[in-house]
């Protein structure tokens, strides 16, 4: 069943779009079934069950972090997480950084925006971004590498609000890229839509899509 899934969703992506199967609350068997269906791209969103999967599971396994990251937890996860979604504030960056450093690695990193309206969701403000962007300062980071941006649309029905976010978020990525990473093509990831509503995220220009439910069903918490 898992298998049938995956591939009802792989087929139909755009050329050069990944797919990051969401494992999180889901059992070992489960991902194991993924994998043997072909799907290597696994995010999880808690450190210690991520941290408990990582050690059963076959070493080719790629993990992302899709959930919110504390930074004491960060040192847990860099000697093996390929891509980080989630980096919300600076200070999460330079702890990335400063453990990477330790290993030593270099860390992919998605820079999360909040432009959905539930006020639960971390992220940087448009703002923010371009705040934190303009100083500068994470030019001089050697371990914690940005390469895209992350966000989430709204949990509603709304299809037209859906599409607007998904629309402002690949503006921005459109816009940081032009005027911060324009020659860095490591600089390249989209990270937008799940299991409802990545068809309007892949429209609006997604690279990559965090899908749980669709392939795993309900989650078992």
């Amino acid at each position: 069943m898992i298998a049938e899934r995956l591939e009802a969703i792989t087929r139909g992506l755009p050329e050069g779009v990944r797919l990051v199967a969401v494992s999180k609350f889901h059992p070992v068997e489960a991902i194991r079934e993924a994998y043997l269906a072909g799907q290597r791209v696994f995010g999880e969103s808690k450190v210690q069950e991520m941290d408990a999967k990582h050690a059963l599971l076959p070493e080719d396994i790629v993990w992302h972090f899709i959930g919110h990251l504390q930074t004491n937890k960060v040192k847990y996860i860099v000697p093996y997480v390929r891509l980080i979604h989630s980096v919300d504030s600076y200070k999460l960056l330079l702890e990335v950084e400063r453990q990477a450093a330790k290993v030593p690695r270099v860390v992919d990193c998605l820079l999360q925006l909040h432009v959905a309206r539930e006020e639960t969701k971390f992220g940087f403000t448009p703002d923010e971004l371009r705040e934190m962007l303009a100083k500068g300062a994470w030019r001089e980071l050697k371990h914690a590498r940005v390469v895209g941006l992350m966000g989430m649309a709204s949990n509603t029905d709304d299809t037209e609000q859906i599409r607007r976010e998904f629309r402002l978020l690949h503006d921005l990525f459109g816009e940081v890229k032009a005027r911060w990473f324009a020659t860095d093509d490591a600089f390249k990831e989209l990270s937008m839509g799940m299991s409802h509503d990545y068809p309007e995220a892949l429209a609006a220009g997604s690279t990559m899509i965090r899908v749980g439910s669709k392939i795993f069903g309900e989650r078992v918490y």
